[in-house]
């Protein structure tokens, strides 16, 4: 091999290997420090891409749990309101059947009345106010009949598509709940014959009321499954995600370990190549 002095070949292949291995220091410390093996494009092509698709639907599915939960309390604003409706039909009834017996007289019946059409309009203000963040519920809002536009939709999957959205007007098709909707506006108990007209159609009400509870009921239990079907899911994607980008912690403590003393020694072996040329003192002693 020849001895040069402008140019340490043996020098500059030392510098080079050096090089190599403290960006490879670098990568392992950045890896340990950050706890993800894949910072940048350059780390994994194909593994950025794919673990970037997964974050999207992670973070859908996540908002897509939180939509679920916001639907069921929107469910049971409208449950707590049809119970109530449906006590005061309870009671209404109860007023018709007392009322139509011979025992009570006409004073007594007119006293009846009067609670009879109290408790008659409160059915009508509680289907005029009962909301869940402005978006009424039991007027006929939640109703399959109600333009597309205004039906209430809980999105709970990733994409556009009807399997990715719950509709509540097509699922609950609740109808207005009102003392018109439900035939009992007209009704009087202040006759005994008018308090025995008004127990068959205030009968009639209270089952209308319990079916619609019975749709609304179905749909909650409906939505937590849902619920819990997404957390399974967002708990295996996170798992794949994982697998591809997090950093195998003692893999890259290992890798460290071997890069610090690659380096090390590249070092070293750079200082013994810088010597060579030191050797064209020798022959001309």
């Amino acid at each position: 091999m020849p001895i040069r002095v402008f140019n340490n070949i043996a020098s500059l292949n030392a510098q080079r290997i050096l090089g190599n291995n403290n960006d490879r220091l670098a990568q392992s410390v950045e890896r340990i420090a950050s706890g993800i093996r894949v910072n940048r494009g350059a780390d994994d092509a194909a593994g950025l891409a794919i673990s970037e698709a997964l974050r999207s639907d992670i973070r859908a599915l996540r908002q897509g749990i939180r939509n679920a939960n916001d639907g069921i309390s929107l469910i049971n604003v409208a449950e707590g309101a049809l119970n109530e409706q449906s006590s005061i039909l309870i009671r209404l009834r109860e007023l018709a059947s007392q009322a139509s017996t011979g025992t009570v007289g006409s004073t007594e019946r007119a006293t009846i009345q009067l609670e009879f059409s109290a408790l008659r309009n409160e059915v009508d203000r509680i289907a005029n106010t009962a909301e869940f963040n402005g978006q009424k519920l039991v007027d006929g809002s939640l109703a399959s009949t109600v333009a597309s536009a205004n039906q209430i939709n809980i999105q709970i999957g990733i994409d556009s598509t009807a399997d990715s959205r719950i509709n509540l007007n097509t699922e609950v098709n609740l109808a207005a709940v009102t003392s018109t909707s439900l035939s009992i506006n007209t009704l009087a108990v202040s006759t005994a014959g008018a308090a025995l007209t008004a127990l068959d159609s205030i009968n009639t009400a209270i089952a209308t009321v319990t079916a619609g509870r019975g749709a609304i009921g179905a749909v909650q239990n409906r939505l937590v499954r849902s619920i819990s079907s997404q957390a399974i899911t967002v708990e295996n994607l996170q798992a794949a995600e994982s697998s591809i980008r997090d950093a195998d912690i003692a893999e890259e403590v290992a890798l460290l370990t071997r890069n610090q003393i690659l380096v090390q020694t590249a070092v070293a072996s750079v200082g013994q190549a810088n010597l060579i040329p030191q050797s064209v003192l020798q022959l001309l002693g």
